[in-house]
């Protein structure tokens, strides 16, 4: 793979030309190799247009150069490329899989994006350990041991996480809780792990708990229950009735994990369904999971750009960003099947290393299986329109209210939260067109240092801070505000004071283009008779029932609901963090022996030399680090 940068063309003039646009594309034709690649499109600002895969480079950019052929939105895009740059590969194969990889990474502005990309729960059987964890994973999977899903909402992974520890008694603690234990914990008590830190269990006899939990994970069910069941007939024909009641209740466990499952999947393994519904410009893609014949749930995507493409061009779009970065199932399942659905079989094989199937099923269970997903898509699309048609709705009243010019396409809402200073945290929440943008909340803790510090329980020095370190990185990551991060209003939650506290840290940063909102409580601090602040404007309120009232105290209360549960957080963190997490050269055994000799991390702390040296494993070097930590971390 070779890359090919082209010379970017001098033109002062930044405002979008399609005869210049359609101009460079041509003269850039003539020096283009005739082997497949990807192409990416920029504009004047260096920001990525569009970034697409060819098999054959020179005549698939020609094709933009033809105006009869091109919708609006690509003869928009031509009109605003001043740059082409290409990547030349060994195949198409090799193209679309750098392509998908692209597009995730740019975000370019005309291609079909995938819009609140999710990463999803997976469980996973940790391994590298003598007695391994049964945990929630998400992110890369980058730890050994074997992984199940993905689980398309977080609930669905911690409810079969709890049934699994009763059928099963897998711990679920972390490795270094595990390693610190001198007695059994709770999960012990109530019967959901046979507690293997003390050696109330073998290797051997928990090797085969975890075995019994990766065949059922592995669509094996039938013969788990069959086991357990014969299990508890066994018991109960010894006459003991204790043992038997527990494999009662470990049968019991599994049926409520199947019971979750609300779908017939018989006869389908593992499996990916696609449907993909559409309403005028807007699209919808439902997407259901199917691993070992169990349905894990269901989630819907909005594609962005997608207004002049066509179903199979979405499907294929979507297939090539969402698994870019995840291992696909052995069959996909599609509504609509894309023209490049060999192509794209072949290239996530590659990624994945096992062969995929792509497929539109035309008849029987599959086929009912594929409608259902498609009817999902339609309604998830329905919802969709009719909260995007309430939320324009919302944010005119907003604009009218607050003497806007045009309604505010993101709003930004700054609380605090702190108690009597302590843990102090500030919350930004996010709000659009699309309703709440939870991927762009941002959590401030409070510095006592640097510009705009914060003394112990000043609200004012709070909300300073939290808008310089917003904005100060706004303006060095995008000092042209070309980018849609940029919010048209703000709504702070306070009167006059906090407006003003405000104003005077984006007059210091030059920005005062972005309309500013004080929230403040009414009279008695009543819901609903809350205070409105504008600079040059006397305090109003609104009508209780006025539907933008309803919608500003939405905003307000999940920027309550955010910075408190920022701030119980940091508490909590702060609380529980255990003081010999963070001494040099005090692993997992040493931590456990100075635990179980004095019996605290704050007797440890208050401890001489001569008496951490009395603890096994404790070297005199190692005691009198300890003792240095302690006593100069406290100076």
């Amino acid at each position: 793979m070779t890359d090919t940068p082209e010379t970017p063309v001098e033109d002062d003039a930044e405002r979008p030309d399609f005869a210049r646009g359609l101009a460079y594309l041509k003269k850039q034709i003539k020096t283009l190799p005739h082997q497949p690649g990807v192409y990416r499109m920029f504009n004047a600002a260096g920001d990525s247009l569009y970034v697409g895969k060819a098999r054959h480079l020179a005549k698939r950019v020609t094709s933009y150069t033809q105006p009869n052929r091109l919708s609006s939105r690509l003869m928009q895009m031509v009109a605003e490329t001043i740059h082409l740059e290409i990547t030349v590969t060994n195949s198409e194969v090799e193209a679309l899989l750098l392509e998908s990889n692209l597009i995730k990474q740019l975000r370019p502005r005309y291609n079909i994006l995938l819009k609140d990309d999710k990463s999803f729960a997976y469980i996973l059987l940790a391994g590298a350990h003598d007695f391994p964890q049964l945990t929630k994973h998400r992110g890369a999977q980058k730890r050994a041991g074997d992984y199940y899903g993905p689980f398309a909402s977080a609930g669905a992974v911690n409810r079969t996480i709890t049934s699994l520890s009763r059928a099963f008694l897998l711990r679920t603690c972390t490795d270094s809780y595990f390693d610190a234990r001198s007695r059994p914990c709770l999960q012990y008590q109530i019967k959901r792990c046979t507690a293997p830190c003390v050696g109330y269990v073998s290797k051997a006899a928990y090797k085969e708990q975890l075995k019994a939990a990766s065949a059922f994970l592995s669509g094996k069910s039938d013969s788990v229950q069959r086991d357990y069941g014969r299990a508890m007939q066994q018991s109960a024909e010894e006459l003991d009735f204790e043992t038997a009641a527990l494999w009662r209740n470990r049968i019991r466990a599994l049926t409520a994990i199947q019971a979750n499952q609300d779908i017939n999947m018989q006869g389908l393994a593992d499996a990916d369904i696609i449907a993909v519904a559409q309403a005028g410009t807007q699209f919808c893609i439902q997407i259901f999971f199917v691993r070992a014949g169990t349905n894990y749930g269901n989630t819907a995507y909005f594609p962005k750009q997608a207004a002049d493409a066509e179903k199979a061009d979405i499907l294929a779009a979507f297939i090539g960003q969402f698994y870019d970065e995840r291992h696909p199932p052995k069959l996909l399942l599609v509504s609509d099947l894309p023209d490049e659905a060999a192509l794209l079989s072949e290239a996530l094989s590659i990624s994945a290393g096992q062969k995929i199937e792509m497929s539109t099923p035309s008849r029987g269970a599959r086929r009912q299986l594929m409608d259902m997903a498609r009817k999902n898509a339609e309604e998830a699309l329905t919802r969709k329109l009719a909260e995007t048609s309430s939320q324009h709705r919302l944010l005119l009243a907003l604009a009218e209210a607050f003497q806007m010019d045009t309604p505010p396409s993101r709003i930004e809402i700054y609380d605090n939260s702190h108690i009597q200073g302590a843990h102090a945290v500030g919350g930004m929440v996010v709000a659009g067109v699309d309703g709440f943008m939870k991927s762009a909340y941002r959590k401030f803790n409070m510095k006592s240092d640097g510009p705009y510090k914060v003394e112990v329980g000043d609200d004012f020095a709070m909300m300073r801070q939290m808008i310089f370190r917003r904005f100060e990185r706004a303006l060095k990551e995008d000092p042209d505000q070309n980018s849609s991060n940029w919010p048209d209003l703000l709504l702070i939650d306070g009167g006059r004071g906090q407006l003003n506290a405000v104003r005077e840290v984006m007059q210091e940063l030059g920005l005062d283009d972005i309309q500013i909102v004080g929230i403040s409580k009414g009279p008695d601090r009543n819901a609903g008779r809350e205070q409105f602040h504008i600079e040059g404007r006397e305090s109003f309120t609104l009508p209780p029932q006025d539907p933008a009232m309803h919608y500003l105290q939405r905003l307000r209360d999940e920027s309550h609901r955010y910075a408190i549960g920022a701030h119980r957080a940091r508490r909590t963190k702060q609380t529980l963090s255990n003081p010999l997490d963070g001494v040099p050269g005090i692993g997992a055994s040493r931590k456990r022996a100075l635990l179980t000799h004095f019996g605290s991390a704050r007797a440890v702390s208050r401890a001489g030399v001569r008496d951490l040296q009395a603890v096994d494993g404790i070297s005199d070097a190692i005691a009198q680090r300890l003792y240095d930590w302690f006593h100069q971390s406290s100076q």
